[in-house]
């Protein structure tokens, strides 16, 4: 095989990996939904999936933490990694999942701010209008509806809350990818742990800290329905971070956030079909508006 296919072959490999990440997101609301009705809230949730995944990840290379503890730069990836999955596993177990996960996919909008910012990468006049199209689609779909207006899913929480979360999230995660390149010289097991690490000690505090102010309920009883679920979800999304952090260190930034987008199908035909999300004019206007800004960059040359 020549040079240039195997290149290839990486290529699709890397490609291939972040659209099961992106599946892995795009559907991971529903057993999260299922598992806070019984009583287990997102974030004790989240932060028991990647306990699991850093107690597996240490024993099979042990040597991880001592490379993340010497290496300050991975713990921005901790902090990253770790606010992309208490905002987005939060956001799509209370609010509209459609809604929440375009706001979390004006992603390409940070990415490009963040490249430059710390890959040192130019912003060009056809970025600036991508972004002022991403931003103006986010407008719409956060224009609050008239009285005419449709009204929200059933089962969500209404407010700002969700809508929060998932623009923070989305920002947290277009860092997580800006970071994974810059330190792609890096171990992979420790860039992993700092990911993993990072799920389980922001979603731990942040369940903890809701909990003792009674915003939050308590984790449940230890039982065997929803230990094996977390096991289960652990192993899942262990399998789909790893992918993650395959292909974002061999892509560009910009190329990640763009097969990204991925989960925004794999989301929304889940939730519209289980009846999670809806799809008005506005949020279909907005949706056009911010994934065109994305999709423009696979076709403009800055």
């Amino acid at each position: 095989m020549t040079g240039a296919a195997v290149q290839g072959t990486a290529r699709w490999l890397a490609v291939g990996g972040l659209v099961f990440n992106a599946f892995t997101w795009g559907v991971s609301w529903w057993p999260f939904r299922q598992l806070g009705a019984q009583g287990l809230h997102p974030l004790w949730l989240t932060g028991c999936i990647y306990s699991i995944a850093v107690v597996v990840l240490l024993l099979a290379r042990p040597a991880a933490a001592g490379q993340l503890l010497r290496t300050r730069t991975l713990w921005w990836l901790v902090l990253a990694a770790g606010g992309t999955n208490a905002c987005f596993n939060w956001a799509v177990s209370i609010g509209d999942v459609v809604r929440v996960v375009l706001l979390f996919y004006l992603m390409p909008l940070w990415t490009v701010l963040l490249s430059w910012a710390l890959l040192g990468e130019r912003i060009s006049a056809r970025g600036a209008l991508r972004v002022a199209l991403a931003l103006a689609g986010a407008l719409v779909v956060l224009w609050p509806a008239g009285a005419a207006g449709t009204a929200p899913v059933a089962g969500t929480v209404p407010g700002l809350l969700p809508d929060v979360l998932g623009l923070l999230g989305g920002f947290c995660f277009a860092l997580n990818n800006v970071l994974l390149r810059r330190e792609a010289h890096q171990p992979e097991s420790a860039r992993a742990l700092a990911m993993f690490a990072g799920g389980a000690v922001v979603s731990l505090v942040l369940a903890a800290w809701l909990t003792a102010s009674g915003s939050a309920q308590p984790p449940p009883p230890l039982a065997w329905g929803w230990a094996l679920a977390a096991l289960g979800l652990a192993a899942w999304f262990l399998a789909s971070n790893l992918t993650l952090q395959y292909g974002a260190a061999r892509l560009p930034a910009n190329t990640t956030s763009v097969v990204m987008l991925s989960e925004v199908f794999f989301a929304s035909a889940s939730a519209l079909a289980l009846g999670a999300g809806m799809l008005g004019w506005r949020e279909a206007v907005g949706a056009l508006m911010i994934l065109g800004g994305a999709l423009l960059a696979t076709v403009q040359r800055d």
